[in-house]
């Protein structure tokens, strides 16, 4: 008999660096789970992925218990780390912040594949750079 499900918790923590505080504790605390033990667990699988962003699905159980699944980094992280920018345009159309390559969006693309809408590279290229536009940084051929 499978585990009645209680709630659905969705996080972005930078991978290996999970604590107790903001923004974990608060989103856990109220499901009544032990925070310490899911940082630990969290920190265990994500501690190879370096300093990105890693977003968490944690499934809270009626008995207190969780699970939890990892997802790939968020798109606009990995645009920004291959674009060299810190931080994206702040008016998308008019201002162009920095410049990837179709190979880099290609990468980018692979890289989502499993979290995007996609069936084809191609889609998820095309996905990639709508994602890049939207956040001023161009797109250019090889």
């Amino acid at each position: 008999m499978a585990k009645e499900v209680i709630a659905e918790v969705r996080l972005q923590i930078q991978a290996g660096k999970a604590s107790p505080a903001p923004p974990v504790g608060p989103a856990l605390g109220p499901h009544g789970i032990n925070i310490m033990d899911f940082c630990k667990q969290f920190n265990a699988k994500t501690e190879a992925m370096g300093d990105t962003i890693i977003p968490a699905v944690l499934t809270v159980y009626a008995d207190r218990s969780f699970s939890f699944i990892t997802k790939t980094p968020p798109a606009p992280e990995l645009i920004k780390k291959a674009a060299g920018v810190i931080k994206g345009a702040s008016e998308a159309g008019k201002e162009t912040v920095g410049k990837i390559t179709i190979d880099q969006a290609r990468e980018i693309a692979t890289t989502k594949m499993p979290d995007l809408n996609a069936y084809r590279v191609d889609e998820a290229v095309n996905i990639i750079k709508g994602t890049a536009r939207s956040m001023g940084i161009e797109v250019v051929e090889s």
